[in-house]
């Protein structure tokens, strides 16, 4: 098998049965062979009937994961990049605002240049609102400044890999996974390619401002301990500070028999420290949370159904 197309699906009823179409007509007369892996992240439509149809009907090449229940995108991408046969693998999302035609344009990238072990598309230009990008934005400066890795701004999951990229992927078996993360920390030879997103097929965005922020925040926990660091550099500097104050007002009563304002000093000070220690200790349990997570080694997605393909020539 060439390429597998690895296409995560929640609650995408709509979006499955175009998605496949697209991609019979972007790869009619490619000249090899494909597959389409479908994961069912745990959708609480009739997305795996559909799925199921697909596969019964369909003169393509359709493999069916279905979870037991809503594990997150990231599992999905996991899991199917664990069944894909192809020697490249595309990972591509089933609303169709990401083009087909494109991710054949990557395996005939990857044909003609063997140097190069991926091709990641990244957004020139988003249609999301000015706040929702800034905050993109924000985050792609702030996590290349504190790790040591490489982030693109605009990267997305939709790239075609190599199989020993996607051997590498799949040897980091972390649970709390960040995919754009994981791609870069493996390194490889990675080219990137402009896209421009088209509206979503049908039905509504999973994602929202909160999840995003949850992701970014996963994302700056998994690749660098920056957070622990500033905990450290905060109480540091907050013990310096009343410390310099102390000298102050011994200062201020001994010499200048000024008197030292008390009550109001004292609920400000424990105030300012509390929460200096509160915001310290969140960031340490955040990370003694992802620990203990990774600790009780739980597999990262668990299988209900898993129907493989018929290996029909395309």
């Amino acid at each position: 098998m060439h390429l597998s197309l690895v296409i995560p699906c929640y609650n995408e009823s709509e979006n499955v049965q175009p998605m496949h179409d697209a991609v019979a007509a972007a790869f009619a007369g490619c000249g090899f062979d494909y597959e389409l892996v479908f994961v069912d992240d745990g959708s609480v439509d009739d997305t795996y009937l559909r799925l199921k149809a697909l596969h019964e009907t369909s003169a393509q090449n359709i493999r069916v994961v279905s979870f037991s229940r809503n594990f997150g995108k990231e599992s999905a991408i996991y899991a199917g990049l664990q069944h894909a046969a192809g020697d490249y693998v595309t990972i591509i999302d089933a609303d169709l605002q990401q083009p087909p035609a494109l991710a054949l344009e990557m395996a005939r990238f990857l044909d003609e240049h063997e140097e190069t072990d991926c091709v990641a598309a990244f957004q020139e230009r988003r249609h999301e609102g000015k706040g929702t990008v800034f905050l993109k934005n924000m985050f792609y400066k702030l996590i290349n400044r504190v790790t040591e890795i490489k982030f693109v701004p605009g990267a997305s999951d939709f790239r075609t890999m190599r199989r020993p990229m996607i051997e590498a992927v799949l040897a980091l078996g972390e649970d709390n996974r960040f995919s754009k993360g994981i791609f870069s920390w493996v390194g490889f030879q990675t080219h990137y390619i402009p896209y421009q997103a088209a509206e979503r097929n049908a039905g509504r965005s999973k994602w929202n401002t909160l999840k995003l922020f949850q992701y970014a925040l996963t994302g700056i926990v998994s690749f660098t301990t920056m957070p622990l660091r500033l905990a450290a550099f905060a109480g540091v500097a907050s013990a310096l500070l009343a410390l310099i104050y102390m000298i102050v007002v011994v200062v201020q009563k001994l010499v200048f028999d000024i008197a030292v304002p008390g009550y109001a000093t004292l609920v400000g000070l424990i105030l300012l420290l509390g929460g200096i220690q509160l915001f310290c200790l969140g960031i340490v349990g955040e990370y003694l949370a992802k620990t203990y997570v990774e600790s009780k080694r739980r597999p990262i997605y668990v299988a209900r159904r898993v129907l493989e393909p018929q290996q029909k020539k395309i």
